[in-house]
C-alpha cells in the first residue's frame, strides 16, 4: 500500500508547459512585458504559495453493475470504468493536489486593483502548478509501481468527459476519511468546484496486468505525462513537440557519437555550509562506483528526538545514481533506521502511530528520476528538527543527503579530471 503527503512539493514548472497554457505557439518565446510578467508570476508563487500533494491507495475497488465502488463509495463514470476494466485493474490510488489558497487570493486582489495582466499570468501559473503536481505525482506512483511489478493507469477526475462533476464532493469526502488527510482546509462548493480552486482530485487505477497496459494505447498514462526524465516511459507525451523522439517501441537508433558528459555544477550554491558538506562527505558518506558507472551512495544520518530527553537516532539513506555521462540520474532511494537503532521508537509520531510514520518514511522518494543537479533548485525547508515526525523535517534531511552526495561527486570528478590531465602531460 502506498501513502504519501508532501507539504513542500517541487513546483519547478517546465517553461514549455507554462508557455503552452499561456497560449503561446511552441516555438514562441515570451518577450518584453509578457516575459517579465511570466517571470514575476513564477517568482511570486515560489515566495508566497504553499502547495501540497496527498495520495493513498484505496483499500478496495469493485466494478459492478455499471458503477465503480471505491472503499464502499459508488461513482458513475463510463470512461473511468472502461479504463479500469480494460486494464483488469485491481486497485485505485486517490490523489489530491493543490497550488494553495494564496495564488487565488492574490489573483483576486490584482483584479480588484485593476491589474488584469498580472491577474492573468498568476492565474495561469497556478493552473500550471496543478498540472505539474499531478504529473510529478503520477511519475512517483509509476516508479513505486514498477518496482512491484505493477502499472499505474492514466488519472481521471470529476468534471472530465463522462464523469459528472457533481460527484466531486463524494470523492473528497472519501479522501477525508483517512486519518492521514492533511488539515489543509480543502472544500467543495455545491457546483462541484474545489476551494482553493487551483486544486485537483484524481483517481489512478492500478493493475498487475502490465502486458495490457503496453498493448492498449488508451491505458498508457505517458501521453498525459510531461515528466521528461522518466525511465519508465512507454509512449510519447501527447502535447510534446512534433519532433519528439519518444515512441512506444523505438527502432534501433542509427550510430551516433557518444553524448558529452553532463557535468555537475562545480560552482554550486549549496543550502548547507560547504564546510559541513566536506565533513559529512568524509565522515558519513560512502560511495561505491560500479563498472557501468552507476553510483551506490550510503549516507549515515545522526540526530536526536525532540522529546523523551533527546534520544539519539541513526538512519541510513541509500541512493542509487546512474552514470556520470547521464548527469547522475536518481534511480533508487531508500531511507530506514540504521541496523540496531532504537532511538526512532521514541519519536512522538512513532509512539502515536508507528506504522503510519514508517510507511511515510519508506514511500517518500523526492527527486526520483531526476538528475542530481536538480537538488540545487529544489525548494525545501532550510532548517528542521532532528526527528522524522513531520514531512518538512524529512524533506529537509533528504536535502542534506543529496547536497552531500553532490558535493562529494563534484570533488571526485575534479580529482579524476586532474589525474587525466596529469597523465596526458606525462605522455
Amino acid at each position: 500500500m502506498i501513502e504519501l503527503l508532501d507539504a513542500f512539493p517541487d513546483v519547478n514548472v517546465q517553461p514549455a508547459e507554462y508557455k503552452r497554457l499561456l497560449g503561446y505557439p511552441r516555438d514562441a518565446v515570451p518577450e518584453g512585458r509578457a516575459g517579465e510578467l511570466a517571470q514575476w508570476a513564477r517568482q511570486w508563487y515560489a515566495k508566497n504559495a504553499q502547495p501540497w500533494v496527498y495520495a493513498r491507495q484505496a483499500d478496495e475497488l469493485k466494478l459492478t453493475n455499471g458503477s465503480i465502488t471505491i472503499d464502499g463509495v459508488s461513482f458513475t463514470s463510463i470512461r473511468l470504468r472502461k479504463t479500469l476494466l480494460d486494464a483488469q485493474a485491481h486497485g485505485a490510488i486517490l490523489v489530491a493536489v493543490s497550488a494553495g489558497p494564496e495564488v487565488e487570493s492574490e489573483a483576486q486582489r490584482l483584479w480588484l486593483d485593476e491589474k488584469p495582466d498580472e491577474y492573468f499570468f498568476l492565474e495561469i501559473f497556478g493552473s500550471a502548478v496543478v498540472e505539474h503536481l499531478t504529473t510529478l505525482t503520477g511519475a512517483r506512483l509509476c516508479a513505486w509501481a514498477e518496482t512491484r511489478g505493477m502499472s499505474v493507469l492514466p488519472h481521471y477526475s470529476p468534471g472530465y468527459p463522462q464523469w459528472d462533476i457533481v460527484e466531486q464532493p463524494r470523492l473528497l469526502e472519501l479522501m477525508k476519511r483517512a486519518a492521514t488527510w492533511p488539515k489543509c482546509g480543502m472544500d467543495v462548493l455545491d457546483s462541484g468546484m474545489l476551494r482553493p480552486k487551483k486544486s485537483l482530485l484524481a483517481v489512478f487505477g492500478l493493475t498487475n496486468h502490465n502486458e495490457r497496459v503496453r498493448r492498449i494505447t488508451e491505458l498508457i498514462p505517458c501521453e498525459n505525462c510531461s515528466f521528461t526524465p522518466c525511465q519508465y516511459r512507454r509512449g510519447p507525451y501527447r502535447k510534446a513537440p512534433e519532433h519528439s523522439t519518444s515512441v512506444v517501441s523505438p527502432a534501433p537508433p542509427a550510430p551516433q557519437p557518444p553524448p558529452a558528459p553532463v557535468m555537475l555544477d562545480e560552482q554550486a550554491n549549496y543550502v548547507v555550509n560547504p564546510k559541513a558538506l566536506k565533513r559529512w562527505a568524509e565522515e558519513r558518506l560512502t560511495l561505491a562506483v560500479a563498472q557501468d558507472g552507476t553510483v551506490d551512495a550510503l549516507f549515515r544520518y545522526e540526530g536526536t528526538t525532540c522529546t523523551n530527553l533527546g534520544r539519539a537516532i541513526f538512519f541510513h539513506y541509500h541512493v542509487l545514481l546512474g552514470p556520470r555521462e547521464q548527469g547522475y540520474p536518481i534511480r533508487e532511494l531508500k531511507c530506514a533506521p540504521a541496523p540496531g537503532d532504537e532511538g526512532h521508537t521514541f519519536m512522538c509520531r512513532y509512539m502515536a502511530n508507528a506504522e503510519h510514520l514508517m510507511v511515510a518514511i519508506d514511500h517518500e522518494k523526492p527527486l526520483l528520476g531526476r538528475q542530481l543537479n536538480d537538488v540545487l533548485s529544489w525548494q525545501r525547508p532550510t532548517i528542521g528538527p532532528g526527528c522524522y515526525c513531520e514531512p518538512a523535517s524529512r524533506k529537509h534531511k533528504w536535502g542534506l543527503v543529496f547536497e552531500t552526495i553532490h558535493y562529494a561527486l563534484v570533488q571526485r570528478d575534479k580529482r579524476l579530471a586532474g589525474q587525466t590531465a596529469q597523465s596526458a602531460g606525462e605522455s
